[in-house]
């Protein structure tokens, strides 16, 4: 102590200056800090924000109430999602199947559409450029309504397995539907099959304890997408794994929004009933179901799958023209909004849309209404009772901004629908893991699959005119004339839709 003295006294001599200057001028001081660091946002904000709108809105908050409108950008105004995958997501391996024997250009397109969709091919064109991946001709798919279809469809392809099996899921329930598909899975294994399983690390705590630990027990190797640290299921959680999708032998493939678990299977009279549609899927277009699968296990495990037990080769079985449409906050962002957008436009009869959650943003209003309004057939199937009741308030502040401009909202009644479905001009269909909110087209890792094939949209448009039959349209006047605290509550919920 005696010897640290001096050096204290000549330390305290030294600022004392400084912490008198301090003192005296702290409030300057600090409306310089204060306005130097808003401006630093600012400059932000006009370098980085897309939306006119948004960006004006941010920099009025944030030179009206500097303090509290500088933190608030800096918390929920940087797109940190799209930063972090990058990230996490940016040396991801992109897988690529040799099989380009069934590539389809325009002129075969040309061949294979009727002649009154040939207008289709402007959006061809779009998606072939949004995307990395061929169109592929030869493919056959099978629409599977409910788990009552899916499920032992499923379970016999897993049955019948003889090289490989892989299953990226969001949901793995472990309830009788989701023991099955291990039972299922444990049997394959024994007999020599290579079996991979990647669920998403929310997804995965929807049931407890989680079923992976008892798949791990059994010998499978199962690994977790992206492992969070939130301690429940969280609806509202980030770059979630949302794909699903399930390959045998690398030439049969299962896609579209159902997860492994009891609800979907209405003949066991679940508790929390769920509608889906799933679709069985063979041809080339299998390739790109599993080098979607491939990238995400290279991701989660470091480890790559190739070759011909993964990758055989394969040939037509059908009539179909697909492609598969990754989607995620990483290199393939916004790929499935753009094909949704470019739809829509490319649409001259009707354009046809199930899906479970509806928050579209401004520009994809403006393109249903503007369908609308060219006379086209605009019809949108959203469920009645919600799962997500924020969801369902904020998507029914949209329905009055629609409904004014001749597109029709239908209401589907219980059991909650899950189905994710668009048809544009009965020769377009969309189907997969996606809905139409910021969390799917933005936020998570999400498979589509595009069909170029007037028999499906047929058989796929009788399904939806069923299920229009039993639904509810939603009026204007009923729209506009719903109670003033409901229209007040639906709008502030609207608020969060980028969040939601």
């Amino acid at each position: 102590m005696p010897h640290s003295a001096p050096f204290l006294f000549a330390m305290e001599e030294l600022y004392a200056p400084v912490l008198r200057v301090f003192v005296q001028f702290w409030y300057i001081i600090l409306v310089l800090a204060v306005t130097s660091v808003a401006l630093y946002a600012a400059v932000h904000v006009a370098l980085h924000k897309r939306d006119v709108r948004a960006a004006i809105g941010w920099i009025g908050i944030i030179m009206l109430v500097p303090l509290f409108g500088t933190v608030l950008y800096f918390l929920l105004g940087i797109n940190r999602i799209q930063r972090r995958a990058n990230v996490l997501f940016g040396d991801r391996l992109r897988m690529e199947s040799n099989n380009t024997d069934w590539h389809v250009d325009e002129n075969l397109l040309v061949g294979h559409l009727p002649l009154d969709s040939q207008h289709l091919l402007s959006l061809y064109r779009l998606v072939e450029k949004v995307s990395r991946r061929p169109l592929l001709s030869g493919n056959k798919v099978e629409p599977l309504n409910g788990g009552d279809a899916a499920y032992p469809s499923m379970l016999k392809a897993i049955q019948e397995a003889e090289a490989s099996i892989s299953m990226c899921t969001y949901i793995f329930d472990d309830d009788p539907v989701g023991r099955e598909f291990l039972q299922a899975m444990v049997e394959a294994n024994e007999r020599g099959v290579e079996v991979r399983i990647l669920i998403d690390a929310v997804g995965a705590r929807y049931s407890y304890p989680p079923i992976h630990q008892t798949m791990r027990e059994a010998g499978l190797e199962v690994e977790i997408f992206n492992p969070s640290r939130v301690p429940w299921k969280w609806a509202y959680a980030n770059l979630r794994n949302h794909r699903k999708l399930l390959i045998i032998d690398g030439c049969i493939g299962f896609t579209g929004g159902m997860n492994i678990r009891e609800g979907t299977q209405l003949s066991r009279k679940p508790s929390h009933p769920i509608q889906d549609l799933h679709f069985r899927v063979q041809g080339p277009v299998v390739a790109e179901l599993q080098e979607s699968f491939c990238e995400d296990w290279s991701f989660a495990t470091g480890n790559t799958i190739e070759g011909p037990l993964w990758f055989p080769p394969l040939t037509p079985v059908g009539n179909s023209c697909c492609r598969a449409l990754s989607d995620g906050p990483d290199e393939d962002f916004e790929h499935i909004r753009w094909a949704i957008l470019g739809a829509i436009a490319s649409a001259e009869r009707s354009v046809r849309i199930i899906t479970p959650y509806f928050l579209p943003d401004a520009a994809t209003v403006s393109a249903l209404n503007v369908a609308a309004m060219r006379g086209l057939k605009v019809e949108i199937l959203v469920p009645a009772h919600n799962n997500l009741t924020l969801v369902q308030w904020a998507s029914t502040a949209h329905f009055g901004q629609l409904l004014a401009r001749g597109c029709r909202i239908f209401e589907t009644p219980s059991p909650f629908d899950h189905t994710k479905l668009m048809i544009v001009d009965g020769a377009w269909v969309m189907m997969g893991s996606a809905n139409w909110d910021p969390r799917s087209l933005r936020l998570n890792f999400e498979l589509n699959v595009e069909c170029y094939d007037a028999e499906l949209a047929t058989q796929l448009e009788q399904l939806f005119l069923e299920k229009r039959q039993r639904s509810h349209e939603v009026t204007k006047a009923e729209s506009r004339d719903r109670p003033l605290s409901q229209r007040v509550r639906n709008g502030f919920a609207r608020l969060l839709s980028p969040y939601l």
